[in-house]
C-alpha cells in the first residue's frame, strides 16, 4: 500500500516509517524539516510542511491508500513539568485539517495513536498516573488526544484509534494484548515497535475498524 505517516520524525513514528518500509509499502512522510530528515530519499517520499496546512497535507496525501499518524504534544524532555514544543491544540487542529482532506482524496482508512488514559480510560489508569495528568503538562496531550479521538470518531472515516499504555523503547517483539472496554485488564508497557507492528498489522488485515484498542504486553 501507498502510506501517508505522519510524525515520522519521533520515537515511535520513525520505528513506525522503518517497519512499513520493511514490510514492502509505499511511504510518503510530512515532516516540519527536510534537512534534519535522514532517511535515503530514494526509499521514502518525503514533502515538508505541518499537518496543520491544508495544501501542504493535501499534497503529501496524494496517491496514498491510508494514513497512520503517530502525532503527539511535545515537550522540551520527558520531565512531566518540562515546556511544550508544540501548541496545545495542534493535534485536533491537525485532525481537521486531516478530515477534509482525505475527504477530497477519497481515503478513508485512517489509523491514529493516542494513550491509555485519554477519555473514559482515565479511570482505568493507576492513581499516581491520573494525578500527573490532573496536575503536569502531560495534561495538554491528553486534553487535545481526547478533542483529536471526538473528531476523528464524528467522521466518516474507516478509523481505528490505538491507545497504548507506558511505551519503552524495548527492541523485542512481543505479545500484545488487546484490551477494550477494560477487559482484560491491560499491563503497565509496551514497546513501540510493538506499537508499530499493531498499527501496521491493523491496516494490512483491516482489523479493530471503529474501535478504540488499549494495547500492552503480555
Amino acid at each position: 500500500m501507498h502510506i501517508l505517516i505522519l510524525g515520522s520524525t519521533g520515537r515511535t513514528g520513525r520505528i513506525l516509517m522503518h517497519e512499513a518500509l520493511k514490510r514492502g509499502h509505499h511511504v510518503t512522510v510530512l515532516v516540519s524539516h527536510r534537512g534534519a530528515f535522514r532517511v535515503k530519499p530514494e526509499l521514502v517520499e518525503v514533502y515538508e510542511g505541518t499537518p496543520l496546512n491544508k495544501f501542504t497535507l493535501a499534497d503529501a496525501m496524494q496517491g496514498c491508500d491510508a494514513v497512520l499518524s503517530a502525532l503527539n504534544i511535545s515537550r522540551v524532555s520527558d520531565f512531566p513539568w518540562s515546556k511544550l514544543r508544540t501548541s496545545k491544540d495542534f493535534l485536533s487542529e491537525s485532525m481537521k485539517q486531516l478530515i477534509e482532506v482525505t475527504s477530497e482524496h477519497d481515503i478513508r482508512r485512517v489509523i491514529i495513536t493516542t494513550a491509555w488514559g485519554v477519555a473514559e480510560t482515565k479511570k482505568d489508569t493507576p492513581f499516581w498516573f491520573r494525578w500527573l495528568i490532573d496536575n503536569s503538562n502531560i495534561r495538554y496531550p491528553y486534553r487535545d488526544h481526547e478533542k483529536q479521538e471526538a473528531l476523528l470518531r464524528a467522521s466518516n472515516l474507516d478509523w481505528t484509534i490505538v491507545r497504548p499504555v507506558g511505551l519503552t523503547d524495548s527492541e523485542k517483539i512481543k505479545e500484545v494484548k488487546v484490551t477494550l472496554n477494560n477487559h482484560p485488564k491491560p499491563s503497565l508497557t509496551i514497546s513501540r515497535r510493538n506499537v508499530a507492528a499493531f498499527m501496521l498489522d491493523a491496516l494490512e488485515k483491516n482489523l479493530y475498524s471503529k474501535q478504540l484498542p488499549v494495547i500492552s504486553e503480555k
